[in-house]
């Protein structure tokens, strides 16, 4: 990397001062490993350092479970075992308790989604053209108005 700059002398200690802070924080910055929140695979997880935990989960609807985990700020790592068709789902030992909270809120949701079942929005506009389909206007004029009576 090259800089040319040409300054007087205050600006030119100046300068040379903000560029050693800026290469120190450069240095400092790429000993300190990036630490990953939120999904993330299993091998960054267990390089955190911190105790992993898994669960079985088995549902079809992964994404509503990430939405609430994200929520609750926990750090996970999601892996589908082919052979059984379940999902493990590891996180960190001290996220438990809010994986806890996070899996009694995914499954509150899942089961007021299955008990209230609305009607289709297809079926009611179908049903609703039938309605419309058999109404019958009434053509008869209306000689005051000079119009169609309805």
């Amino acid at each position: 990397m090259a800089l040319t700059i040409k300054v007087g002398k205050a600006g030119g200690r100046l300068t040379a001062g903000l560029l050693k802070w800026a290469i120190r924080k450069y240095l400092a910055q790429a000993q300190t490993p990036k630490i990953h929140h939120g999904k993330q695979t299993v091998k960054q997880l267990v390089s955190q350092g911190a105790g992993v935990q898994n669960i079985e989960i088995t549902g079809k609807n992964i994404k509503s479970f990430e939405r609430v985990a994200r929520k609750y700020g926990v750090d996970f790592a999601l892996k589908k075992d082919p052979a059984q068709g379940k999902y493990l789902v590891f996180f960190k030992a001290r996220d438990a308790d809010a994986l806890n909270a996070a899996f009694a809120e995914y499954a509150g949701k899942s089961l007021n989604r299955s008990a209230q079942k609305k009607p289709s929005l297809l079926g009611q506009l179908s049903h609703f053209k039938e309605i419309a389909k058999n109404l019958t206007r009434d053509t008869a004029k209306n000689r005051e108005k000079g119009g169609v009576e309805l």
